[in-house]
């Protein structure tokens, strides 16, 4: 019953993050004007691409995606709707209207792919990257095919160190034998919280100075 609910439980957070990650990929690909086939392959390489690089890391099959293919109707659905709203010009679109989905989307991948890796018995600082790279190369996917460097890479917002973090907060409060749901949800919650900050208060990573001679 117990491993029953914590499937449940990550099921769950696979559903919401999925969704906001497709959002986010949406969006961006509405701000380029994008026709139908780009909608869904820039929202379903957001949504899907870093749960993929994951099980493929990790070994794992089929890819949760294909293992709920129920999914890629709802992402074909929801970009129908967002060719309708487009075209009745309902929506208004904004760098935030990424950025919010975004947040919420990197603190569930995080968690949810920093447990996963704990519980294939993968060690910690394994399991941390495996998390980031969840939470994060999905974004890169969308900004590469949206014609853009990944503002993971070039933005200088602690981006990916956040969900690293994330991923070790994780780490630390498995090891306080806390209910795995509780554990997954204040993980979940920090990283989102730290993103939430860093977009507010425009945190900025250190950049490199120097100068470029041919």
């Amino acid at each position: 019953m117990l491993n029953l609910s914590l499937h449940a439980i990550q099921f769950s957070i696979e559903i919401i993050a999925t969704f906001a990650f497709a959002l986010s990929g949406l969006i961006a690909g509405i701000k380029k004007r994008m026709d139908l086939v780009g909608l869904f392959i820039v929202s379903g390489l957001s949504a899907f691409g870093g749960g993929t690089l994951r099980d493929i890391l990790l070994d794992r099959r089929p890819f949760f995606w294909v293992s709920h293919s129920t999914w890629l109707w709802g992402l074909i659905g929801v970009c129908l709707l967002a060719m309708f709203f487009m075209r009745e010009r309902h929506i208004t679109l904004t760098e935030k209207a990424i950025q919010i989905p975004d947040a919420l989307g990197l603190g569930l991948f995080t968690a949810l792919g920093t447990q996963i890796a704990l519980e294939l018995g993968m060690p910690a600082i394994v399991a941390a990257l495996m998390g980031m790279m969840t939470a994060v190369f999905g974004g890169v996917l969308r900004d590469i095919c949206c014609n853009e460097i990944p503002k993971a890479f070039s933005d200088h917002q602690p981006y990916a160190v956040l969900a690293f973090l994330g991923g070790w907060v994780l780490i630390g409060l498995s090891e306080l034998n806390l209910p795995e749901w509780l554990t997954l949800f204040l993980s979940a919650s920090f990283t989102t919280l730290l993103r939430w900050l860093a977009i507010q208060f425009k945190w900025q990573l250190p950049s490199q100075k120097g100068t470029h001679k041919n």
